[in-house]
């Protein structure tokens, strides 16, 4: 391993970089914006100056921090390290000045800066602009400091103070042409990483083998990066995989289980009854390849649920308004009708059976939504008259699996609720969906902070009952659970989002076959909010769900929150208005206010576009 390369900025006395020259594998690189002369004129600066060329590290004068790559040729450029301590435009220079050095000095520290490298910024306190500075500033009053850098591909990754006193012979010294020292009590340390490049917005097709044709179909955008994901794979150190496999373990103890990891069809074919046409990702096939195409890993043997094909076309506004064909296609929302295909054939009685992989729901934008997730479903048939016990048995199971996986050492309660048709309309999307496949009996329920309490977003699961699909003497239990709400709760990731992130960071978290409390790599993301008004036709239902489903495609899930500002009735004309309220925000990429205001203008086309509306 080569050494390690710390670039350092800006610097007053040179004491700061004299405390790091010298360190095993290190190769320190220190700089400033002055001239050799007019820098060796502070205190002290001499003495560091020779300290640091007779330990071999190089010091260089007159370096401009937003024009980094002139300084350093092409083979040098590689630093892992860049520290810049107190930067300011001198003098009494604004907040928008120093805004302003600052994006300047990101985009050119991206510039040398290693791929896994590290920028360090230390600022007086309260200029950040973060909740770690006390007392915090106003936005508008602080440097914004997360903000400027997501402009350069930056995330904020770790904050700690700037313990002055910690550094040996370090002395502050100040602004570049004065002599007076900052104030460095509650200064931070903002420690900056590369992010992960934002979604491309590149159509996917995928093509499967159906018969004797090859047909593909073209991936919903809000899906293209979430397809043949294979988080359930047997190698992988994914949470939710790890979830599942303690879940069957456990429930292996009290079961004779069945394990059915084959490739379950990803397409379903025909109605579901009562569900509402507009949570659905509908799929039209066609029988032309394209050279985008790519193969479904789910293997062409298992890509649809029926073999016959019925090749129809629709708009986007069609489907939202729920005008599809009855021989269209679409991606299985639930493994509910592959466990009750499979308990009406050959099966053993009190035999567990384990049913698991992602399913697709279209959803309105919340922090528990997930347009898709891993389900796993558990069927079991038992004489009837006992189907109590069972039901019994099987959350126990449950619950003394997340007792012995919860990473707190606080044991959460499991409650299981009998199902009211009054309580569904306060459930979060999973459990209302869960509603709309058939009648429920129990909502399994994980309680959260406050204890005692059971908010949306703690409804893991359902169990549901049946007498009509075996023999009178049998009754099936059907328990589902969302095994992405689980790994959540369990490792406090309080954003489902961060469970599909590419960024390595997330799975390097998870040794195989373990859980941990996750810690997040991009702190205190900024948020952005535009507005967007429109005329609906009159006459017409407008369809928020296909609304919310757009917003996640157009920005690549940065949509976080979706909010109706205004709605009124013109005079005359009968048309409606309405106005909403978008908030974009990222939880593990760096998003620009530039980013999102593209993403806005990009969702205002679309709208107009797929959904018939009129931009006002």
């Amino acid at each position: 391993m080569g050494l390690r390369r710390v670039l350092l900025l800006g610097e007053g006395n040179f004491s700061f970089a004299a405390s790091l020259c010298g360190a095993e594998g290190t190769h320190v690189v220190a700089t400033c914006y002055e001239s050799e002369e007019d820098a060796s004129r502070r205190g002290g600066a001499a003495r560091s100056i020779r300290r640091l060329r007779d330990s071999g590290a190089e010091v260089v004068f007159s370096v401009d921090c937003t024009k980094l790559k002139d300084y350093f040729s092409p083979e040098k450029r590689e630093f892992d390290c860049i520290y810049f301590n107190f930067p300011h435009c001198g003098r009494k220079a604004g907040v928008v000045k120093n805004r302003e050095l600052l994006a300047h000095f990101f985009r050119s520290s991206a510039e040398v800066l290693a791929e896994e490298g590290e920028v360090h910024v230390a600022l007086c306190n309260g200029q950040g602009g973060t909740p770690m500075d006390q007392p915090r500033r106003e936005w508008h009053n602080s440097w914004q400091i997360v903000a400027v850098a997501a402009g350069a591909g930056f995330i904020l990754s770790n904050v700690h103070p700037f313990n002055a006193e910690t550094i040996h012979g370090y002395k502050c010294t100040g602004y570049r042409s004065q002599d007076k020292s900052f104030c460095v009590e509650g200064a931070l340390n903002h420690i900056f990483t590369r992010s992960t490049p934002l979604l491309c917005f590149t159509p996917r097709s995928c093509k499967i083998q159906l018969e004797s044709q090859k047909v593909s179909f073209q991936v919903p955008q809000v899906l293209v990066d979430k397809i043949n994901r294979s988080f359930l794979e047997p190698n992988s150190n994914h949470p939710v995989q790890t979830v599942k496999e303690e879940l069957t373990a456990r429930l292996s103890q009290a079961f004779p289980l069945q394990d059915t990891d084959s490739c379950l069809p990803l397409l379903h074919h025909g109605h579901l009854d009562g569900v509402c046409p507009s949570n659905i990702f509908w799929i039209t096939l066609s029988p032309e390849e394209t050279p985008s195409t790519e193969e479904m890993s789910h293997g062409p043997a298992h890509a649809v649920l029926f073999s016959r094909v019925d090749f129809c076309q629709g708009t986007e506004k069609n489907v939202a308004k729920g005008c599809h064909s009855p021989g269209q296609f679409y991606l299985r929302p639930s493994l509910l009708p592959y466990a009750q295909a499979r308990m009406q054939g050959a099966f053993l009685p009190g035999t567990l059976h384990v049913l698991s992989g992602p399913v697709f729901r279209k959803c309105r934008i919340s922090p528990h939504s997930m347009p898709v997730f891993h389900e796993v479903l558990l069927a079991f048939a038992g004489n009837r008259g006992t189907e109590s016990s069972c039901v019994q048995v099987l959350v126990n199971n449950i619950a003394s699996t997340i007792h012995s996986l919860h990473q707190t050492g606080i044991k959460p309660n499991i409650n299981l609720q009998e199902a009211t048709s009054s309580e569904t309309t306060e459930l979060n999307d999973f459990a209302a969906f869960e509603s709309q496949l058939g009648k429920i009996q129990y909502f399994i329920f994980m309680d959260t902070d406050p204890p005692g309490s059971c908010e949306k977003g703690s409804c893991l699961g359902v169990i549901r009952t049946s007498h009509e699909l075996v023999s009178s003497e049998l009754v099936l239990i059907f328990a589902s659970l969302n095994l992405d709400l689980l790994a959540m709760l369990l490792c406090e990731i309080s954003d489902w989002r961060m469970l599909w992130t590419p960024d390595p960071r997330f799975l390097r978290q998870f040794p195989r076959g373990q859980l941990r409390l996750f810690k997040s790599f991009s702190l205190y993301p900024p948020s952005y909010v535009h507005d967007v008004s429109f005329w609906v036709p009159e006459g017409e239902q407008f369809d928020e769900v296909a609304f919310h489903t757009l917003a996640r495609g157009v920005s690549g899930e940065m949509v976080v929150s979706i909010q109706l500002r205004d709605s009124f009735q013109q005079a005359g004309t009968g048309r409606r208005s309405l106005c909403y309220r978008l908030t974009f925000q990222s939880c593990d990429r760096a998003l620009s206010c530039r980013g999102a205001a593209e993403m806005q203008l990009r969702l205002r086309e679309e709208i107009q576009r797929q959904l018939g509306v009129t931009l006002r």
